[in-house]
């Protein structure tokens, strides 16, 4: 079968354009045969997009199809596990329609979650950072930056369940700051382009933040770091406060000599996730969304395969809440 699919055109390594994507017409054969209805975005695809990528698995290369997860419907299957009419998650990429073994496909329950997005969100880094990484517990204040995003809607959220005293987030706007509160049960937020981060800390917590997860680095990390107590434990996540240049600049290496004069544990971890921290996510997520005591922000987008890419970049610039997909039409 002839479909559509994305392809990296040319390895980023400035400002990520439209030029660096193209459309291509392929042919996929395979045990099974799958037309993807959504699929997800995360700005850490953005790294896999570089030659110098610096996480734990292979750069993407030019050429080659991009993307990760997605969810689509069996149209035609030569295997016992799965039927025609199946939902399915897979790591396939922005495809119209992917091929291969069963093996490769999840089947789902379609009537377990109210939207095929909330199959495509980035819950096991959140879950895995907050719960495992900088283990938050009874008593903590956590800080979250960039909490309006898709990483840090979900782990403010997960902080409170985990028991949480207070739990404050950065946003870029006054809109979405208002939106941690009034949605997402964050106790306090700021938009950090309204005066200083550890201006606004030292106001939202005075007794010191004991725990902070950071997806974006810079002026909000330093910040962190004034207003942590002692002992504090920082789950480092990603730096998207200089998503360009080459990999020193993009991941600035953390004073870590301030962090140790204030007591500061820093955590960095990989957003890879084995299968056992995702199982550990989506057990928790099934529970604490039936009980009521989570949501799962998310912005969906209707298009086609050729509006994938400019959906991304767009995500990049920061136009988008939460988790963010594309409903294929």
């Amino acid at each position: 079968m002839i479909t559509r699919e994305i392809r990296l055109a040319a390895q980023i390594t400035g400002v990520p354009t439209p030029g660096h994507f193209t459309v291509a017409e392929t042919e996929v054969d395979g045990e099974v045969l799958v037309r993807t209805e959504q699929v997800g975005l995360a700005a850490t695809y953005l790294e896999l997009m570089r030659a110098d990528c610096t996480l734990p698995v292979p750069a993407w290369q030019p050429g080659r199809r991009v993307g990760v997860a997605t969810v689509g419907t069996v149209v035609r299957s030569a295997s016992p596990e799965l039927a025609a009419g199946d939902l399915v998650r897979s790591m396939t990429g922005w495809t119209e329609y992917s091929a291969g073994p069963a093996a490769a496909y999840e089947r789902l329950d379609p009537g377990l979650f109210p939207d095929l997005g909330h199959h495509l969100g980035q819950g096991p880094t959140a879950y895995y950072g907050m719960a495992d990484v900088a283990a938050v517990g009874e008593g903590d204040v956590v800080f979250v930056s960039g909490a309006a995003g898709g990483v840090g809607s979900l782990a403010g959220q997960i902080a409170r369940c985990l028991g949480a005293a207070r739990v404050i987030g950065s946003a870029g706007s006054p809109a979405k700051a208002a939106y941690l509160v009034d949605e997402l049960g964050f106790d306090a937020s700021f938009d950090y382009h309204d005066g200083s981060p550890a201006d606004r800390l030292r106001e939202l917590a005075p007794e010191g933040v004991s725990v902070f997860f950071d997806v974006v680095g810079g002026e909000q990390y330093d910040a962190a770091l004034r207003a942590a107590r002692p002992g504090a434990r920082f789950a480092l996540c990603g730096a998207l406060s200089s998503q360009l240049g080459d990999a020193a600049d993009r991941f600035p290496e953390p004073d870590r000599a301030a962090a140790e004069a204030r007591g500061v544990e820093l955590l960095p971890f990989s957003c890879h996730h084995t299968p056992e921290q995702i199982e550990a996510w989506q057990r928790h997520f099934r529970t604490w969304l039936g009980e009521g005591r989570l949501i799962h922000p998310q912005t969906v987008v209707e298009g086609g395969i050729e509006d994938v890419p400019g959906v991304f970049l767009s995500l990049l610039q920061g136009a988008y809440q939460g988790n963010v997909s594309v409903r294929l039409s």
